[in-house]
């Protein structure tokens, strides 16, 4: 291989002379293709005077297995055209119909099958498995199953075809499972797709089962079920088989499986686990791909470690536009503008087209930096200089931008000005303002509109719950109360996760269930007692409920992110940061308790709520009041 790859780089510097060995062709155009290096393959192929069958046939190959749909097609096309008249073979056909279920041309499809009924490749094994996976791909089962019940003659791959066309393409678990005990001899193909089949419908039950039933499992099937937890959202569960993975030894992780696991740590905030990923990678010498870069970035990112990520992000030999975007958005998570604006013009240096996350990432920089007409002049250039039309989100972000900011006649003109239907979130961004600005009035009208448009929003009761509250209404408050329960709606827990001892603690409002609870409440109560000495007053007004003042007081101390700190005091040595992951926004009554404890215990505490990134230190706040 490797002196394959030399007369390749021969080839391709020195400007050889046309070829006439379709020998040697073949097997430089296969070691391009196999090195993602298509476009050397594509001057190999060129250089060919007479290429032949097998020659056009590896060329559609390499741009099959690459995903170059369209490509593969032209080369199919052109070969037809081709003097020689070559008649295709199943080599051919293979390539072929796999473009056109890339493409999921149905007309494509379609001729080429009448092609090769019409040419006698119909009962071809590797050509009858293609059509199989094309037809489940077009979203027809019923033709995908004729036509496999037709076969004379079927192997592992042709079974493994019909059992992930049902659990993949065509969300039938019921089919797949059937197929699957249907199948004499199974492989780790066979197992893999059938726990990714129920993973991917959330019947984890039946996918851990069959999980555990495996005397022997590959890396591709640990990966079929780390993912199935991190695509539903399970990142404890997936971190914890990880580490099976890793007890079990003698499977290797692969980048598949490091991607899922970096994703997991994202949301969790596991930022020593990231770490090993990232030391795992350099010491095993592992490439750092795109996708396998842009997870490691992501989860520094999300972890509160611009540094390291910016550290990966230089690494990387190849970026794109999500690559550029996460750096973007970072930044902006960070309140650091300027570096996301900074790293926006790099992009544009290096040729990479926006794309409608990336100016999410802009705006977002603006809203939490509070620059408020850098943020519209960007918001009005996507169209006519990007050429990127705002979704609903960009309205939000910008309705946000102008209610944080005071604007709110402004946003709501905004609101009415969309040419699209504002949802929830837009209304909603508006409700910040009003909440932040005590516009009552104002947010009372916005609350019908989001009543109106979701019935269940939580946020939208318990507004008026404060409201109420706070205009010493209680009796309204608690009607608030009753209406929710009437309607079913439940307002979504606090929740919060730190990360001890590489492993993730998990706390929600009032949790006694953690094994050092005694420890843990020692240390809020001793807390509160110094924080009042520093001047701290706890906003017993956020507490809707009617109760004395003491007991407002106990229900403040009891966040899940002010739990998740205590645990974090007790648990880590003196100096050590305190990393939580919050999964809504950081109420005020926290953050300015935060605040305080940093200064208290002379330590940097790193929240990141759903919004953005709070580093508080020696008494202050990275965020300024933008949050």
């Amino acid at each position: 291989m490797r002196q394959l790859l030399q007369v390749q780089a021969q080839i391709v510097t020195c400007a050889p002379p046309d070829l006439d060995d379709n020998l040697i062709a073949v097997k430089l155009i296969g070691a391009c293709a196999a090195n993602y290096k298509l476009q050397h393959a594509v001057l190999v192929f060129a250089r060919l005077l007479n290429p032949n069958l097998i020659a056009w046939n590896a060329i559609l190959k390499a741009h099959a297995q690459n995903h170059k749909w369209g490509e593969t097609l032209r080369y199919f096309n052109c070969l037809l055209a081709s003097p020689r008249a070559f008649k295709p073979d199943d080599y051919t056909f293979t390539s072929v119909i796999k473009a056109s279920a890339g493409l999921l041309s149905v007309i494509n499809g379609e001729k080429v099958h009448a092609f090769v009924a019409k040419t006698g490749y119909q009962s071809n094994l590797y050509v009858r498995n293609s059509l199989v996976d094309m037809y489940f791909k077009f979203g027809c089962p019923g033709i995908a199953q004729r036509l496999f019940d037709d076969m004379a003659v079927r192997d592992i791959v042709s079974w493994n075809i019909l059992l992930s066309g049902y659990a993949f393409y065509g969300g039938d678990t019921v089919s797949a499972k059937a197929v699957f005990d249907r199948m004499v001899e199974r492989n780790f193909v066979s197992w893999s797709t059938m726990i990714a089949g129920f993973a991917r419908c959330g019947n984890f039950d039946a996918a851990r089962k069959l999980f555990d039933e495996m005397t022997e499992r590959n890396v591709v099937c640990w990966n079929a079920m780390i993912a199935g937890y991190v695509q539903n959202e399970r990142y404890s569960d997936a971190v914890n088989l990880f580490r099976r993975m890793q007890q079990n030894g003698g499977v290797r992780p692969s980048d598949v499986t490091l991607v899922s696991v970096l994703s997991a740590c994202a949301h969790l905030g596991a930022l020593d686990l990231g770490k090993w990923v990232d030391r795992f990678i350099t010491r095993t010498g592992m490439e750092l791909n795109l996708f396998l870069g842009n997870a490691l970035a992501d989860m520094f990112v999300k972890c509160g470690c611009l540094v390291d990520a910016k550290r990966v992000f230089d690494k990387m030999v190849e970026k794109d536009v999500v690559s550029w975007s996460i750096i973007i958005s970072g930044s902006a998570m960070h309140g650091r503008a300027e570096e996301a604006f900074g790293h926006f013009f790099g992009m544009l240096e290096n040729r990479v087209q926006p794309n409608e996350v990336t100016f999410m990432g802009l705006l977002s920089a603006c809203t939490h930096s509070g620059l408020v007409e850098k943020g519209l002049q960007y918001f009005n250039a996507m169209e006519p200089r990007y050429g990127i039309a705002p979704t609903v989100e960009h309205y939000g972000c910008v309705v946000d931008l102008l209610s944080r900011a005071g604007r709110l006649s402004e946003a709501e003109n905004i609101i009415n000005s969309m040419p699209m239907e504002p949802n929830v979130i837009v209304w909603g961004a508006l409700l910040g303002g009003c909440r932040i600005y005590k516009d009552s009035d104002r947010g009372q009208q916005v609350v019908k509109r989001i009543l109106k448009l979701s019935s269940d929003h939580s946020g939208s009761y318990v507004y008026l719950g404060n409201v109420y509250a706070s205009a010493g209404r209680l009796e309204d408050a608690a009607k608030c109360r009753l209406m929710m329960r009437e309607n079913g709606v439940m307002k979504t827990p606090g929740c919060s996760w730190i990360e001890v001892d590489n492993m993730v603690h998990e706390f929600f409002v009032g949790d006694r269930t953690h094994p050092q609870s005694d420890k843990i409440y020692a240390m809020i109560s001793e807390l509160g007692e110094r924080m009042k000495l520093s001047g701290y007053t706890p906003r017993t007004d956020l507490v809707v409920h009617s109760v004395d003042e003491e007991e407002k007081e106990d229900a403040l101390s009891t966040h899940s992110e002010k739990l998740a700190i205590a645990f974090g005091l007790i648990s880590t040595r003196e100096g050590t940061t305190i990393r939580v992951v919050k999964n809504l926004r950081i109420c005020s009554d926290c953050h300015e308790a935060a605040k305080i404890i940093s200064k208290m215990v002379a330590r940097d505490i790193v929240v990141r709520d759903r919004n953005r990134f709070h580093i508080f230190s020696d008494g202050r706040c990275s965020c300024n009041g933008y949050w």
